[in-house]
């Protein structure tokens, strides 16, 4: 599948200090590729250069180096701009607008009609779910409602790929629970969706891909799925009928030992063991066998795992 967005070799530099200024380097030789449809994960800590990227990616910022494409085109390119809606961190408004007539304003910034843009306004507005706050003042809005008004101005174009930078933050809930439900429409629609967070457990329900940056460099990178499967921790084995004996002579051989009711265990194996010996002596005691399941490591272990 064509990537939608692609960068080589991106870095940008900042100059840091006051008195003798000297380059901080904020990006280091960052290398993605996020293919159409789906929903990519820039994940992070604070500080990991996320937001500098996205920035890249929207041409608010300059590379020192490398470079980075969007349609195959120059993020500064105008056609480019043309099929992607984005979202900053901690947007601020207009307060004295309505919802509706903020979206009716970058409406126009987009080059659309009064009517047109006042009809996208409407349809934007229902889709984030404003509709019956459309003619509130944006200084009314709470939080939640702030960061879905911006959502709806990334929408205001119909844009194929849509980039929202840490979405989540500040949200209460419910809040976090209206944004995830929000990309996942954007995502059955079609569209792409490329956001960044360090909220791990918001990616983890959300992505199909990710990429985790640490301290400006790309530590991992590709399909959810397959990075959380490579990173596995050891095997679940539950059996039945268990004598004692045999269960008290296993203390040696497993990492956990569990028991789950009079004679049914849990036995748990380091990922570096393999079941088949256990099994054929759990089998030769007369145990019953009710599962053998890979425990794989979460999000979080593994992003702690390529970050240190």
């Amino acid at each position: 599948m064509a990537a939608i967005v692609r960068t080589e070799h991106l870095t940008k530099d900042f100059p840091a200090g006051f008195w003798r200024s000297r380059p901080h380097r904020a990006l280091d030789d960052v290398a993605i590729e996020v293919p159409a449809g789906g929903v990519f994960g820039l994940l992070g800590p604070n500080g990991a250069g996320k937001t500098t990227t996205l920035k890249l990616l929207v041409g608010l910022l300059r590379p020192t180096a490398g470079r980075a494409e969007v349609f195959g085109r120059p993020p500064r390119d105008v056609e480019s701009r043309r099929r992607l809606g984005f979202l900053p961190e901690n947007p601020a408004f207009y307060e004295e607008l309505t919802g509706e007539e903020l979206l009716i304003y970058f409406g126009g910034l987009c080059g659309y009609n009064s009517t047109d843009r006042r009809e996208r306004a409407r349809r934007a507005l229902d889709l984030v779910g404003l509709t019956d706050d459309g003619r509130r003042r944006v200084r009314h809005y709470s939080k939640g409602m702030v960061q879905r008004v911006g959502i709806a101005q990334a929408l205001i174009n119909d844009p194929e790929l849509v980039i929202l930078d840490e979405p989540m933050s500040g949200l209460d809930p419910g809040g976090r629970h209206d944004v995830r439900e929000l990309i996942l429409r954007l995502r059955d629609e079609g569209r792409t969706v490329i956001f960044s967070s360090h909220i791990l457990s918001d990616a983890e329900l959300l992505c199909t891909r990710v990429g985790i940056l640490s301290r400006g460099r790309v530590v991992a990178l590709g399909a959810l799925s397959e990075l959380i499967a490579g990173a596995a921790r050891g095997w679940e084995i539950v059996v039945d009928a268990l004598p004692d004996q045999t269960a008290a002579e296993l203390s040696g051989r497993v990492r956990r030992i569990t028991r789950i009711a009079d004679s049914r265990y849990s036995l748990e194996l380091s990922a570096d063991s393999r079941p088949e010996p256990l099994l054929g002596d759990l089998a030769a005691s007369g145990a019953r066998l009710v599962s053998v399941t890979p425990l794989r490591a979460t999000l979080e272990e593994f992003f702690l795992q390529v970050s240190q």
